[in-house]
């Protein structure tokens, strides 16, 4: 009897297989959380929204105003990031194109939120850009699974990752592209991502008064 071994979901052993999948995260990340609290904050600094707390519009009204420019920018990033995947980096597609779509989509609104969350309680450009680098893009490069194999890391540490929302997404990229719908792994990891969206909109719709400190 000979044994030959067999490497599940990337049989071509293709490390660009597993990189294309962490690579479309960070450009989500920046997209969502960076720009968003980098733009925000300076309208803080400049008194943009002085003016706009006299009129009477409500502030989540104003939110969802600072929310739907990035979220469409975000939309259009990923699905340039997907392009590119498919027919630059030939990266396999055997999942559902609606998995993929609801599971980037709510990631997107967690990176939207957490850059919403930190500009409104920080309001100063250079502080939440340094925030959200410590607090999103640094964990999404570093604790994701995208260059390091989460399972390799000391116990402390891969607690630590769970924190991080990028985990889960990357999972769910990695699971979509490379392995189809495999459920047991995908719910959960859509569960985790619509409950961190909910929780950071919730904090910031209760940290965001329209009045000035």
């Amino acid at each position: 009897m000979v044994v030959q071994d067999r490497l599940w979901f990337n049989e071509a052993n293709e490390s660009r297989y597993f990189l294309v999948p962490g690579l479309v995260v960070l450009v989500m990340t920046v997209l969502g959380a960076l720009l968003t609290a980098l733009v925000v904050a300076r309208e803080w600094e400049q008194g943009t929204f002085e003016a706009l707390f006299v009129t009477p519009v409500r502030a989540g009204e104003i939110l969802l105003g600072k929310v739907l420019p990035y979220l469409g920018l975000g939309v259009f990033g990923l699905a340039l990031c997907l392009l590119g995947a498919k027919f630059l980096f030939q990266v396999p597609f055997l999942g559902s194109l609606w998995v993929l779509s609801l599971s980037s989509l709510l990631y997107l609104l967690v990176a939207l939120g957490m850059g919403l969350l930190i500009s409104s309680t920080v309001k100063a450009q250079f502080v939440a850009s340094l925030i959200v680098v410590v607090a999103a893009f640094v964990p999404a490069l570093m604790l994701s699974g995208f260059l390091f194999e989460l399972h390799n890391l000391p116990v402390a540490v891969r607690l630590l990752s769970y924190l991080f929302p990028a985990r889960y997404y990357v999972a769910l990229l990695q699971t979509v592209l490379l392995a189809g719908d495999v459920w047991s792994i995908i719910l959960p990891n859509l569960a985790v991502l619509a409950g961190m969206a909910v929780l950071l909109f919730v904090l910031t719709q209760v940290g965001f008064k329209k009045q000035l400190d």
